[in-house]
């Protein structure tokens, strides 16, 4: 049996690949124009109750838009997707928690770590052999990231469970790259966002549910539930179907870089050399896995990465 590497997943055609990218791309750029959305809207909305109320809504009309999804789940999609929401509704309340106590941008920066613990865990989990390209490529993201984000860094309470926060986003992508099947991706996005509303809904639940006051803070609210959440949600899982956890983590760390972009075009920030230094960065890293050599071969059963539950 010979073991997987990360340049490409085994039997995924050139252009799946680059399709399944651009899809990751589009997903992160949504989650980067969310930044000063959400930066406004925690000013009048806890930020647990935003998180309810925003997958609750992403849940119900992704369910009420493809029934049909969730019964053709196979029962084995079906317990994976739950354990994958799980995993990803808990790094969220943890990732928001960590965020009261530390600030913003060393939050932003400890969240990326992802980027080198998908690969560590891709090794562990998946016996994937991990290529010194690769490894150098996680490097220089996250090198790029701390230029663009980092100001200083100091270990307490909210940076411990940040971190903690930052290995559950890195299990979530190994765990969608071993076990999506693009036949199964809408109603594995389904079932995660619908744990993921519950286990938000469960954590604001015993001090009551603050609804945003305004129209203006409904539409941010409505954005954020039906194109950075349910359509994203279904972008990764289709995406991670096709590519392998390292490629996808270093693709995603382009989030901080589109969030910059986006503050600065339309939040009112000014552009600074260290925003452009580290986006070049982190953009070079994205670019120097998705153009080297790929392996197209197709696998047998023994070569496709597995992960038991």
């Amino acid at each position: 049996m010979s073991t997987p590497t990360l340049s490409a997943a085994p039997g995924v055609s050139r252009r799946t690949s680059l399709l399944a990218t651009a899809a990751l791309l589009a997903m992160t750029a949504c989650w980067g124009s969310t930044f000063f959305l959400i930066k406004d809207l925690l000013e009048r909305v806890p930020t647990l109750d935003f998180l309810a109320v925003r997958f609750a809504i992403a849940a119900v009309v992704m369910a009420a838009a493809a029934p049909g999804a969730l019964r053709r789940l196979t029962p084995e999609s079906r317990r994976h997707a739950l354990v994958l929401g799980l995993v990803y509704g808990v790094a969220q309340i943890l990732q928001t928690a960590g965020l009261a106590h530390t600030p913003a941008s060393v939050s932003g920066f400890i969240t990326g770590l992802y980027v080198v613990s998908t690969p560590l865990f891709a090794a562990l989990l998946l016996r994937t052999r991990i290529g010194a390209t690769t490894w150098a490529a996680v490097a220089l993201a996250m090198a790029g990231l701390a230029v663009l984000t980092l100001d200083g860094l100091s270990i307490g309470y909210g940076e411990a469970i940040t971190l903690v926060a930052a290995l559950l986003y890195a299990l979530h992508i190994v765990g969608l790259g071993a076990w999506s099947d693009p036949r199964q991706a809408l109603g594995m996005s389904i079932v995660q966002i619908i744990v993921i509303a519950v286990v938000c809904l469960t954590a604001t639940a015993w001090d009551g549910l603050v609804l945003p006051p305004t129209a203006a803070d409904w539409a941010s609210v409505l954005y954020m539930a039906l194109v950075a959440g349910a359509l994203a949600m279904l972008a990764q899982t289709w995406a991670q179907a096709h590519l392998p956890p390292t490629r996808c983590a270093i693709v995603m760390s382009m989030e901080p870089v589109f969030a910059a972009g986006f503050a600065v075009a339309l939040g009112g920030e000014d552009a600074t050399l260290r925003m452009v230094a580290g986006g070049l960065m982190v953009l070079t890293a994205m670019l120097v896995v998705e153009l080297r050599p790929g392996d197209r071969r197709t696998p047998s059963e023994g070569d496709v990465p597995h992960l038991a539950v």
